[in-house]
């Protein structure tokens, strides 16, 4: 058993031979856009704002997603050497800017509970913006990074020890928290530097299983009746790994997302049931 895992030995048969066909997570990436009604959020953020509360796109995007996780745990399933696991935490990575004058970031790990409200969530993202940027060296990512850097020839070592001891299981919590490749999902906010959105990879070492990448704002045809409007829509390019679940499952989990994002007071209350993934 995994420290950040429970291997899962009876999923569907189609996803346990496709960990083999697929044995590496480039070889399984789908990519998709969604595009969200910018309005709806904007619109309860202005209004939280003027009760004195600020929350941030990024903590809405973030909270929504772990409530639709909390419906469809599979979200948070990952692969490693060809076999399916459950995470047993949510974990999400994020750069952060050093400074604004700097383009240089660092990237840690964030801890979230299934059972987090949006306040709660956007509190942890403060605390974690506000850590990070004043004293990045002091996150264990960083920490790593600098013992790696501190001896000529280590890094190579010791990336393929990781990868070695990570591939059966064998690497330490210590090791897993520091990193920034073992995560549930990986987010980035590619608006505040006025970038479109992207499809981000989600690296082949660890267990990033998907990745959501918020680009600049855009407007969206759709139908209205017999006409058609322009909505303006936040575009998120995500690529996830299809080895953890069907597409389907994907789908319908998009749907709730929007549906959370379209209302985002239903993230002001604690979700009345949390599904555990189970292994059948």
């Amino acid at each position: 058993m995994r420290a950040d895992g429970k291997r899962l030995r009876h999923t569907d048969p189609m996803y346990r031979v496709a960990a083999h066909i697929m044995d590496k997570r480039v070889d399984s990436m789908n990519m998709i856009t969604i595009d969200i009604p910018y309005d709806p959020i904007q619109e309860y953020i202005n209004k939280k704002r003027k009760e004195g509360i600020r929350i941030s796109h990024m903590a809405l995007v973030i909270a929504a997603y772990i409530r639709t996780m909390a419906e469809f745990p599979e979200l948070n399933r990952f692969v490693v050497n060809k076999k399916i696991y459950a995470r047993n935490e949510v974990a999400v990575g994020m750069v952060v800017l050093k400074s604004l004058e700097d383009h240089n970031g660092t990237m840690s790990k964030m801890y979230f509970d299934k059972a987090n409200t949006v306040f709660e969530v956007n509190d942890i993202i403060n605390k974690y913006v506000e850590e990070n940027r004043d004293v990045p060296e002091n996150n264990s990512t960083e920490k790593l990074i600098k013992i790696l850097l501190s001896i000529p020839g280590l890094l190579t070592v010791g990336v393929k020890v990781f990868k070695l001891m990570d591939r059966y299981g064998l690497l330490p919590k210590a090791i897993i928290n520091a990193s920034p490749f073992h995560m549930s999902m990986g987010i980035t906010n590619l608006a505040s530097i006025r970038t479109n959105h992207i499809y981000h990879h989600c690296y082949e070492f660890g267990t990033t299983s998907l990745f959501m990448a918020m680009g600049n704002l855009r407007e969206v045809a759709k139908r209205k009746g017999d006409e058609v409007v322009f909505v303006r829509s936040l575009p998120i390019g995500v690529t996830m790994d299809e080895r953890i679940c069907s597409g389907s499952y994907f789908a319908t989990a998009f749907k709730a997302l929007k549906k959370y994002l379209a209302n985002p007071e239903l993230l002001e209350v604690a979700p009345e049931k949390v599904i555990e993934d189970s292994d059948k």
